[in-house]
Parts: structure tokens; C-alpha cells; sequence
């Protein structure tokens, strides 16, 4: 059975995204050039349309990175081909999932309506993975809780087997009963 054409380019287009999709300062972003590649604009245009609506994006939305964030030994997840031709003095910006969406709604062009539909996608599975982790992580952190308490019993159990063992291994010394007829005189 094939999946339909669309529903392909669909799954395509979303595992795309995703591995575009970085975590930085605690917020899942796009960065401006990947954002303005999916759209089909350039980076420059992109930053233009966003720098005439900037009241419609908050810091929430978007925010530009710091000189730290962009030399991060971690800079090649940043799609370093694009990075060479930009101005240093300007670092990229990140746009958040609303961000992105709402860069698509200034652009208002075909591919960036289409492709946002997209972006959310991406971000609405990321958002799925990490909820999954985070289950993940809980059940394994009560089993690790439940084998802790086990391994205590156990330990416990052991330690006075053990103890019984060094016992039997020592046996206490019986009296020795002297030879020949002792006579008890406590007793009368």
C-alpha cells in the first residue's frame, strides 16, 4: 500500500523543519535564513518585512541572537552556509512558532501561507516528542525509585544471611568438661 503524493511531501516537508528546529534560550526556534529558505525569500527580504511589522513581534516571537549564541561550539546546527555571507555585525534572528507564522502572514506569498502550515506541523511534533520524553523520563524515574527499595530489602536480607554464615563458620567454643568425678556441692 503507498501513501498518497501529498501526504509524502507532507511527512517530507515536516522532518525537514524539525531538524531545522533549535532550542535556544529555552524556546524552540527558526532561525531567520532557514525560516526565509522555507518561504522562498530571501533573508534579506525577510528581515525587512519583519523590520517594517515589528510591533507585531514581541520578544516572545522572535528575538535576535547574542555574538555568544552564534560562535557557540554548537554552530553548526546553525546552517553555517548561510551564516558566511552574513554581515557579523548583525547576528540572525530566531522566531518562535508564532514568530514563523506570523512571518508568513507579512509575506503573504503563496509558498510562506503554504509552507507555514508546515512550520506549525513541525513545532506541533516537537512539542509531542518532548511530551513523550518527559513521560518517558517520569516512568523512569519510579522504577528506578521502586528497584532502589527492592535493592534496599535485598541488601538487608543479605547483610543477615551473611551474618548468619559468619556465625555457623565461628561456632562458640562448648565447655570443656574436666575428666574424673567432680563433685557439685552447690546444689545440697
Amino acid at each position: 500500500m503507498s501513501v498518497p503524493r501529498t501526504s509524502r511531501a507532507s511527512t517530507v516537508a515536516v522532518e525537514d523543519i524539525s531538524r531545522a528546529i533549535l532550542v535556544l534560550r529555552g524556546h524552540k526556534v527558526l532561525l531567520d535564513a532557514e525560516l526565509a529558505a522555507l518561504y522562498g525569500v530571501t533573508t534579506k527580504r525577510l528581515n525587512e518585512q519583519v523590520k517594517r511589522n515589528a510591533e507585531r513581534f514581541p520578544e516572545d516571537f522572535m528575538f535576535r541572537l547574542t555574538r555568544a549564541e552564534t560562535e557557540a561550539p554548537n554552530r553548526s546546527h546553525f546552517a553555517t552556509g548561510s551564516q558566511k555571507h552574513r554581515d557579523p555585525r548583525f547576528p540572525p534572528y530566531a522566531l518562535t512558532e508564532h514568530g514563523a507564522i506570523m512571518a508568513a502572514t507579512i509575506l503573504n506569498s503563496p509558498r510562506a501561507i503554504e509552507m507555514s502550515v508546515y512550520v506549525v506541523r513541525a513545532f506541533v511534533q516537537l512539542r509531542e516528542l518532548l511530551g513523550s520524553n518527559r513521560e518517558l523520563a517520569r516512568r523512569f524515574a519510579q522504577l528506578e525509585a521502586r528497584l532502589d527499595k527492592k535493592l534496599t530489602d535485598h541488601d538487608a536480607a543479605i547483610a543477615a544471611i551473611l551474618s548468619a554464615i559468619r556465625e555457623l563458620m565461628n561456632p562458640a567454643m562448648p565447655k570443656h568438661r574436666s575428666i574424673g568425678f567432680t563433685a557439685d556441692l552447690d546444689e545440697k
